[in-house]
């Protein structure tokens, strides 16, 4: 049964790379609206780690505490094993997955040490760091999702994505992946329509994510040596940092996916791309401290 204040508590839902970040906000959420929340990330346990800060247990602890119920495996989602045996799992547990938000993302400190160069100065490993688990493992589980949400004639998958997808940010290979990231959300929701499953592209604004807030704490403290001249004019990296200041915090998405998960005209949205900023106004959302959080441009 749902209630007003569990109104997901039905509710079958697996959100990648939850051990932080983005992930681990949405996740919250979710367990908050009464989800049974699958989460997975390669940092089961708390670690002293300071440049891996989070833990998928600790994530699980604090989505019991608000009511949901977490089922914490460690994943590596570089690894086609790893991602088979997760929707296994789902599929033998729960039989139905009604909600899959792809977020896992391993590339963070390698876009932040990457910073300022253009990027024939930088390694070509940077393609895979940014676009395997970033966008491949993407598309792996959409199409586990899709076996199972299709049998059901329900569901919905959510590629967290970003403005990167039409400015540039970072780097070229980063927009190369939140592009087809998108592009991903609208082919595969094309094909999935019929079934009655949606597939959506999330771009949240700035967010404050650990990794991102450690990263420009090393820039401030010069740790992390800023680009100077015309490096610093590539594109809007100069001022990037900078606008994760004031970014909205990493549970403002998963407030919007919550939304989304009882919206009834949701299929008129699949394919598209959707701006956690769009969708604060129209469901009318307050981020976590009580703002309003504004379209960014």
């Amino acid at each position: 049964m749902t209630s007003p204040t569990r109104p997901l508590s039905n509710k079958v839902v697996l959100v990648t790379g939850a051990s932080r970040g983005l992930g681990k906000g949405i996740a919250l959420q979710l367990g908050e609206a009464g989800c049974t929340v699958y989460i997975t990330g390669r940092t089961l346990d708390p670690t002293d780690a300071p440049r891996r800060p989070g833990s998928l247990r600790a994530t699980a602890e604090e989505i019991n505490a608000r009511g949901g119920k977490a089922v914490p495996v460690q994943c590596d989602h570089s690894k086609d094993e790893d991602i088979a045996r997760v929707f296994e799992m789902i599929a033998s547990d729960e039989g139905r997955l009604d909600l899959l938000v792809n977020n896992a993302y391993s590339a963070v400190n390698a876009l932040v040490t990457g910073f300022g160069k253009p990027f024939w100065e930088i390694p070509e490993t940077m393609w895979d760091e940014v676009n395997n688990v970033g966008l491949r493992n993407h598309y792996i589980c959409s199409a586990k999702a899709a076996q199972i949400m299709t049998k059901k004639k329900s569901g919905l998958i959510v590629n967290v994505s970003s403005l990167g997808g039409k400015v540039y940010l970072f780097t070229p290979a980063y927009g190369i992946g939140k592009v087809a990231c998108d592009r991903m959300a609208a082919d595969c929701g094309l094909e999935l329509k019929s079934h009655n499953v949606a597939f959506v592209s999330l771009w949240p604004g700035a967010v404050k994510t650990e990794l991102i807030m450690q990263g420009a704490e090393a820039r401030k403290s010069g740790k992390v040596e800023a680009p100077t001249g015309e490096t610093a004019k590539i594109g809007a990296n100069a001022h990037i940092f900078e606008a994760f200041g004031n970014g909205e915090s990493p549970e403002f998405s998963g407030k919007c996916i919550v939304a989304l998960m009882q919206d009834k005209g949701l299929m008129e949205k699949t394919g598209k791309v959707l701006t956690t900023a769009a969708l604060g106004k129209e469901f009318g959302l307050k981020d976590i401290d009580g703002r309003t959080i504004e379209e960014q441009t």
